[in-house]
This record gives C-alpha cells, structure tokens and sequence, in this order.
C-alpha cells in the first residue's frame, strides 16, 4: 500500500526542524526513502512540498538540500508572527465554534495544572497544540496554514532562552481563551499581541555546528524512520 506524501512530508519536515537533516545537507531520495521506508515517489512529492514550504532548496548539480535561511529571513519570521497571530485570535473571536472552545479550554487546564506542577516535558508540544487550534478557530484556511508553517520556521531557526513562567504563560493562554469565548476581538487581538511579545523576546538563534555533522549524516544514512507517526508538534 503506498504511503500518502503528506505523512512522509511531516516526517521530514519534523526531523528538519529537529537538526537531524542540518542546514545546507544534502536530501537525497535513495536515503530518504530508506530511512523512512517507503518509495522515492513519496520522497520526491514531499521534497517539492518542503521546496514550497521554504525548508529545502534545489541547487544545481547537488540537487535537494536542506534551506540556509539568513538571519534577516529568520528576523522576519518573528515579525509576521507577532502581526498574524493577534489576527487570528480577532477572527477566533468572530468565528470560532463550541467544538474549538472545547478543545481550548481543555488544553489550557491541562497546561495550566502541568504548570504549577512543575512538569514542562511536554508543555512545548501543549502549547502548540494551543495555538495551531487558535488558528484553526479562525476560520481562514490560508491564515491557518500560513501561522502554522510560521511555528515550524520558527521552531527550526530559534531556541527559546531566558526566564520563563509556564505559570505566566499558560495563565496568558486562558486569558485569549476567555476573550474568544466573549466574541470579544480587540481584546483577543490585545492580549495575543502581548503574548507574542513576550515569547518573541525570550527566542534566540539557533548555532549551526558542525563538529558532529559526520556522525550525524551517518546516522541518518543507517536508521530508519516510520511515517506514520504522529506529527511533532512546535
């Protein structure tokens, strides 16, 4: 049975996102198929996909590479997203539904208790979930898609650094929830811009080393990895 692109996509894209595919390597399809066992036919469809989304780039006589983004492209990354997501918060105010409310809350009261709890192991991957059903909430499809490619970029060239309050943060994301649920846009836009800020100023370039690039080149020649898997969430 063939494996549906998109799956094998995601499972790129995720390990792009997690530095096992580096900057500037090369994606071949004899590897790639290898690794996540299936055909070059689904590899080559993603790879195009990857190649549209900006994660990958075809240079002449290397073929398929993993993009090199500048730090002036990684710059305007964190500025699109401090101006769509306050956007997509107002619109979630006007058209999200009970089953995207439900979803949200769910969310926030389980961060909120992992919180102050202290266990952050997969309060990344909650906060994700989050805001990629925040965007969903708004009803725009392209607005969605677009937020949720921005937090893959994001999640690729940025480590998040500084003080952090997950107590803070997850109070925040029940104050967005509060104001969508209200219908209340200015006030879901106002307090989505304000978290954007503060999450925006605790991001920092990620390095790009070079030291172990053998050693992971060879693992990713030799392992394999399945596809149908769910999908990293950043």
């Amino acid at each position: 049975m063939r494996i549906p692109a998109h799956s094998v996509c995601t499972a790129i894209r995720d390990d792009i996102v997690a530095g096992i595919h580096e900057r500037g390597s090369r994606l071949t399809e004899e590897v790639l198929a290898r690794r996540y066992g299936v055909s070059r036919v689904p590899v080559r469809e993603a790879l195009r996909t990857l190649e549209a989304e900006g994660f990958v780039v075809t240079r002449r006589h290397a073929g398929a590479c993993v993009a090199e983004p500048t730090e002036q492209e990684a710059a305007d990354l964190l500025e699109m997203r401090l101006l769509l997501e306050p956007l997509g918060a107002s619109r979630a105010a006007q058209r999200r539904t009970e089953a995207h409310l439900k979803v949200l809350r769910g969310l926030v009261r389980l961060g909120q208790e992992r919180a102050r709890r202290g266990n952050s192991d997969d309060l990344r991957s909650l906060g994700g979930w989050f805001h990629e059903t925040l965007a969903q909430a708004s009803g725009s499809p392209v607005l969605t898609s677009t937020l949720i490619r921005l937090r893959h970029k994001i999640a690729w060239m940025y480590a998040v650094e500084g003080p952090f309050d997950p107590v803070e943060c997850w109070a925040e994301h029940g104050a967005i929830v509060d104001a969508v649920a209200r219908g209340d846009g200015e006030r879901a836009r106002a307090v989505t811009a304000q978290h954007a800020e503060r999450a925006t100023a605790a991001h920092r370039l990620r390095s790009v080393p070079g030291a172990d690039r053998t050693d992971r080149a060879e693992r990713v020649r030799n392992s394999q990895h399945p596809v149908n898997m769910p999908s990293l969430r950043y």
